[in-house]
């Protein structure tokens, strides 16, 4: 089969596209047909070797995934047939790609793959960080960073639907209009305006809730937009840098910090990240969400996609087609 390997920490180039034997599920695995990939950001922190989580070289990338079951493992509980949508440990990145059951899931007839493969992580990681963890109510104020991208549009659109009030940062006027378009109430161009700013003229006192895949500077500065005993959750540093908020400030103003990962939390807690699944998945059915497809690349062309990201060029989910 067709597989993509990172061969060396790098840039984009360093995605080699290969040939591989077929993988087989083991027990409480299983294989699947891949139709459409889903490519992240995380992908492209463990290609350059600034991920939490290193892999030996060659490694095979990618977390995300759709398309038909074709072997199960003994004990998985998934038939050959099944179409699904899953977010494997690595290696999605191929025509064929192997996931333990607990991170595989059925998706609807009424979804395409392509669309599939924008659910896992995002509409997953989005679910989980608004409610599980940040205690999203009807009425609350939400700031998510980077609204436009592929986290970011999956966030707010459940944060529309929950009822809140959405505020979304995006790079250009075009990203702004298209969180706008999914349900984000008030947009700021982060490269010109000062999104604490924007809080402070709509909300008495901040928000109650923030979003932050970016890290750095703009987890520092989302501090000064939430209200005391509001909640930051932290889910990545698209920025390259990982804050480091003052102990002493978060308790003078009793603010919540929380990270999340979506691998942490299916080992922990399995029934409660499906019981999200089938609610994103009963909204998405009643026309409530949008899996918003943006890009699609050939699975050869994997290191133009990664640069398309990089170059903060996309909106919505960039596709691999294998």
């Amino acid at each position: 089969m067709r597989a993509i390997h990172v061969t060396d920490h790098g840039g984009p180039e360093v995605l080699t596209l290969v040939e591989r034997d077929l993988p087989e599920p083991g027990p409480g695995e299983v294989a699947v047909d891949v139709e459409a990939v889903g490519v992240n950001f995380a992908d492209i922190k463990r290609r350059r070797g600034s991920s939490s989580r290193s892999h030996d070289l060659p490694f095979a990338p990618g977390i995300e995934a759709a398309g038909i079951v074709r072997a199960v493992g003994e004990g998985a509980g998934f038939s050959v047939g099944d179409r699904v949508a899953c977010f494997p440990r690595r290696g999605s990145y191929a025509e064929v790609v192997v996931a333990d059951a607990d991170r595989v899931f059925r998706i609807p007839d009424s979804l395409g793959f392509e669309a599939a493969a924008a659910f896992p992580v995002q509409f997953l990681t989005a679910h989980e960080s608004l409610h599980a963890c940040g205690g999203l109510r009807p009425g609350d104020g939400v700031l998510i960073h980077a609204a436009a991208g592929g986290l970011g549009s999956a966030a707010v659109q459940l944060a529309a639907a929950r009822g809140a009030t959405v505020f979304g940062t995006a790079s250009t006027d075009r990203k702004r209009r298209f969180a706008e378009r999914l349900g984000a109430d008030h947009t700021v161009d982060y490269e010109s305006e000062d999104f604490r700013e924007a809080v402070a003229e709509h909300t008495d006192g901040g928000v109650d809730l923030v979003l932050d895949g970016v890290g750095g500077e703009t987890l520092d500065r989302s501090l000064d937009a939430v209200r005391p005993f509001g909640r930051i959750v932290t889910l990545g540093s698209a920025s390259g840098t990982d804050a480091a908020p003052d102990a002493g400030r978060l308790r003078a103003e009793s603010v919540h910090v929380v990270g999340y990962h979506l691998s942490r939390a299916v080992e922990r807690f399995p029934e409660r990240v499906h019981r999200a699944a089938a609610e994103v998945f009963g909204l998405h059915d009643a026309g409530g969400l949008e899996f918003v497809v943006g890009e699609r690349f050939d699975l050869s062309e994997a290191g133009a996609a990664h640069a398309h990201i990089e170059g903060r060029e996309s909106h919505g989910k960039v596709i691999l087609v294998p």
